[in-house]
This record gives structure tokens, C-alpha cells and sequence, in this order.
């Protein structure tokens, strides 16, 4: 069985049910199975952070689950149109994965959530793939053939599904960010299947 790394860092909640949303659409794909994980906050105390193992939610991501997976969903909420430093953090830290090419040509995705209806959503996304670019990784994004990204009046973009959350982190995801999001999953793993023949 394929299995598809959904890899996301959540404060507030709303990145977190987005990555709950791209593993159920991975799952609608025959043959495949989602694995969620986290990154921990990092600190510029030199003193440890986080626990080793989070107390509720999503295991941490460890280099072996990148190098094992068959694809990878990376979700993060957006800061100032980039994505958020515990994953900037973590995806630092892949230079051995890099230099052995282990992620090369494998399929990705992205996906972010945002404050305000233009806090940078588009940006955070396209920020986001740099890395994957680097380590060879093949862009998955969502085609204007799913409905729904004519039709979003929230977030959703052809780069990668979004949400608008509100500046209180209150407002939920839409059926259309919720049909999106389970939208861009299905279709990363139905591409990590035709490349893996």
C-alpha cells in the first residue's frame, strides 16, 4: 500500500482540519493510506521547546517518514506570505534527504490558511514549493476542472487548497475549502500511484 505523508504545523486548529481534510481525500484513492504528522514549535531558548512526543494530535515527522513516503501534502498557516518558521525549521533540516535524492520525483502538495481573506495565501504557497522543487519533487496542484475553485468565496486556489480563518482563528472551513481539500488529496495520491507504475 502507497502511503502519502500529510505533514502540517497548526496553531489556532484551522491547518490541522485542513490536513484532516487532504487525508481523507488520499484515502478515496484505492490502495493508499494517509499518514498525518506534525513539527514542533521551535524556541530561541536553547532549552527543549516541546516534548519529544506531542500530547495530543499528530506524531512529529521524523526524515524516515519523508524518505518512506510515496508522496507529500505539506500544510502550514501563512506568516507575512510565507510559511511558518517550525516548518521552515524542519524542511531546513532535510539537507540529508537532498543529498541522497530520496524525494526526488515524488508528487507534492501545499495548502495554508490565512487571518485575513489576503494574508498572503498565494504567496505562502508558492513559498512553500520552493523546497519541494529542490529536493526534485513533482507539483500537484488543484485544476480549474474541480467546480469548486471557480466558485470558493473564501479560500482555494490552483496552487494548492486555502482557508480564510478569521482573525480570531473562528471561522470554520467551508464545504467549498472542505471539498477542495479532499479534492487535492485524491488527486496526490492518484498521481503517486501513476508515477510509482
Amino acid at each position: 500500500m502507497a502511503d502519502i505523508l500529510v505533514l502540517y504545523y497548526s496553531v489556532g486548529g484551522a491547518v490541522r482540519r485542513m490536513a484532516e481534510l487532504v487525508a481523507e481525500g488520499v484515502e478515496r484513492a484505492p490502495g493508499v493510506a494517509a499518514r498525518l504528522r506534525t513539527v514542533p514549535k521551535v524556541s530561541a531558548v536553547t532549552l527543549q521547546a516541546q516534548p519529544q512526543i506531542p500530547p495530543a494530535g499528530a506524531p512529529y515527522c521524523e526524515l524516515p517518514d519523508l524518505e518512506s513516503c510515496a508522496g507529500l501534502a505539506l500544510g502550514s498557516p501563512t506568516r507575512f506570505g510565507n510559511m511558518a518558521a517550525p516548518m521552515k525549521h524542519f524542511l531546513d533540516g532535510t539537507g540529508p534527504l537532498w543529498l541522497k535524492g530520496s524525494l526526488a520525483g515524488k508528487p507534492a502538495c501545499v495548502f495554508t490558511s490565512t487571518a485575513s481573506m489576503h494574508g498572503g495565501q498565494e504567496a505562502t504557497l508558492l513559498s512553500m514549493m520552493l523546497p519541494l522543487l529542490h529536493h526534485g519533487m513533482v507539483i500537484v496542484g488543484v485544476p480549474y476542472t474541480q467546480a469548486e475553485l471557480n466558485a470558493t468565496r473564501t479560500g482555494g486556489t490552483p496552487y494548492g487548497p486555502s482557508h480564510f480563518a478569521g482573525v480570531a482563528d473562528d471561522q470554520p472551513v467551508t464545504d467549498t475549502e472542505r471539498a477542495l481539500c479532499v479534492a487535492q488529496g485524491k488527486r496526490l495520491a492518484e498521481v503517486a500511484l501513476k508515477l510509482a507504475k
